[in-house]
């Protein structure tokens, strides 16, 4: 009897700096099982906090309070953002990492690697050396993207949008193996569901208010408490939806506040598609995966805070393509709500925009080039003549 092929094993390189990379991987592994049911294995490695030397293996510990200083974050992005400043920095700290990059590529032999982190390119691709697998990189900033994602020698760089392929082109990296697919979220994000007045009836909100979902990022990040309160002050007759994420004391202070309209505070939650399309528009910091998650909710959105640096042309890119507004201070959040209100042809509007800017097949598209690296085939999910297996450990 013959023995079956070794199937292919991909590992995705990640780090928690901020929830959106873990999250752009289990939506890409998920999309990888749905397209090739389970032809591939797949692994995820932290490699800041499991392999990366001390301090820089705390930067996940410390990376929410570090962005607190959003200013000084911005200034430290645009001052490094440039190719000759990167080659500068790899070569600085590779003496330093490279013991560790080389042990974790020799610990997790795989057939395709996958980066979604800026630091899991170069660093990583010197470790390899030249006889290695393929290398992708899923750039998961939407629009401002820093020169750290891009390197010559990975075989395939999968970008969010044509702006972010118009930065890979400046950096000089070749337009071939630049693709744009979209940001990468989970199914359930993108599959049909209940309408409106059925979801809002399973919460146990009322049903026939403006539904404003506030949502910080998973640490909660952002002006949330100032400007929930100016929203329920505001004399707007509605629904307050507020997700806090996994900042604790945040919806301890949210739950012990008198609030004048019916008010839900959420943590932690899994249910975050569900109150998409529960809601009427949505206040939220500029992260790129709550973006693209809004956008196939049809969910009009505003800005109300940003990280200088890497989510300026994310604000950019919800306004010029009128998606929604830019709103950075409670007063602003308040007026553009209330006109939603009270002109529901102009929400109506801005929520077919955000139908039309949707790329809810965008993990799929992804997952289908990773298979084509390691030869998979769609239909049958099994590997293709010429597809690399994994040699036996």
């Amino acid at each position: 009897m013959n023995n079956p092929k070794p199937k292919p094993h991909i590992l995705f390189l990640f780090s928690d700096t901020g929830g959106g990379h873990r999250a752009a991987v289990d939506a890409i592994i998920e999309a990888l099982r749905l397209e090739f049911g389970e032809a591939a294995t797949t692994e995820m490695v932290d490699f800041l906090t499991n392999y990366a030397p001390p301090p820089y293996n705390q930067l996940p510990r410390f990376y929410p309070e570090m962005v607190k200083a959003s200013e000084l974050w911005g200034a430290g992005f645009r001052i490094s953002d440039g190719r000759p400043q990167v080659r500068l920095m790899t070569s600085t700290f590779w003496p330093y990492v490279r013991r560790a990059a080389r042990r974790l590529v020799k610990e997790h032999p795989a057939d395709l690697l996958v980066s979604v982190h800026p630091l899991g390119n170069s660093f990583f691709l010197k470790a390899l050396g030249a006889r290695r697998p393929p290398f992708v990189t899923v750039v998961t900033d939407m629009v401002s993207t820093h020169a750290l994602w891009f390197d010559k020698r990975a075989d395939l760089i999968l970008v969010p949008t044509e702006k972010a392929r118009q930065f890979a082109i400046q950096y000089h990296m070749s337009p071939q193996k630049v693709r744009v697919v979209g940001q990468p979220i989970s199914e359930r994000y993108c599959v049909p569901g209940p309408g409106k007045t059925t979801l809002r009836r399973e919460f146990g909100w009322p049903v026939d208010k403006f539904t404003v979902l506030m949502v910080g990022g998973g640490d909660g990040m952002g002006p949330l408490a100032e400007t929930a309160h100016a929203i329920d002050e505001s004399g707007l007759d509605l629904n307050l939806v507020i997700v806090t994420g996994r900042n604790t004391r945040l919806k301890e202070e949210l739950q012990g506040a008198a609030w004048e309209n019916p008010v839900f505070i959420y943590g932690f939650t899994r249910e975050m598609p569900t109150l998409m399309r529960a809601a009427d528009a949505i206040v939220t910091k500029a992260g790129p995966g709550t973006i693209a998650e809004a956008l196939v909710a049809g969910l009009p959105i505003i800005l109300y805070s940003k990280l200088p640096g890497q989510e300026d042309g994310n604000v950019d890119y919800v306004e010029e393509r009128g998606l929604g507004v830019w709103a950075p201070e409670p007063l602003k959040v308040v007026r553009t709500l209330t006109r939603w209100v009270c002109r529901p042809p102009e929400r109506e509007r801005v929520a077919g925009n955000c139908l039309a800017a949707a790329c809810p097949d965008a993990s799929r598209r992804i997952a289908r080039a990773l298979g084509e690296k390691v030869g998979l085939d769609p239909a049958g999910g099994s590997p293709l003549p010429g597809g690399r297996a994994k040699k036996p450990v």
